[in-house]
């Protein structure tokens, strides 16, 4: 995403802040799915500055409700991977921003749901 922010490849850009752009995902999962990104590289979560962090979460934000709005989309998935093993891909950090709509197909929190360990989900919590 470096090479984005920099002019290098194009993309189509939706918001171009001081330190954070959005643009439209070239692979959408669904109509108006995009990509809110900071211009500063993190690789992840735990690397961005915390004023960093707050500019991008509120571009998010923004993003959300404007494609929500244009899109009349019923509802948002706000999407965002930390490392191969959760499959982020590009090594830069962003959020995906996807409309969603009942019966879209979609389905990304399919994991099983079944009751924990309680103990276990305390001591975690310590």
């Amino acid at each position: 995403f470096c090479k984005i922010i920099d002019g290098e490849i194009p993309a189509v850009k939706v918001l171009d802040e001081e330190l954070v752009v959005a643009f439209m995902d070239i692979n959408p999962s669904s109509k108006g799915h995009m990509l809110v990104v900071p211009k500063n590289h993190a690789e992840n979560i735990f690397e961005i500055p915390e004023s960093d962090l707050a500019a991008l979460i509120k571009a998010v934000k923004r993003c959300a409700k404007a494609v929500k709005e244009a899109l009349n989309a019923e509802g948002i998935t706000i999407l965002q991977l930390n490392g191969k093993a959760s499959d982020q891909i590009v090594p830069h950090l962003h959020i995906h921003i996807i409309p969603r709509w009942k019966n879209d197909g979609l389905s990304i929190s399919n994991w099983e749901m079944k009751p924990g360990d309680m103990e276990e989900i305390k001591d975690i919590a310590r």
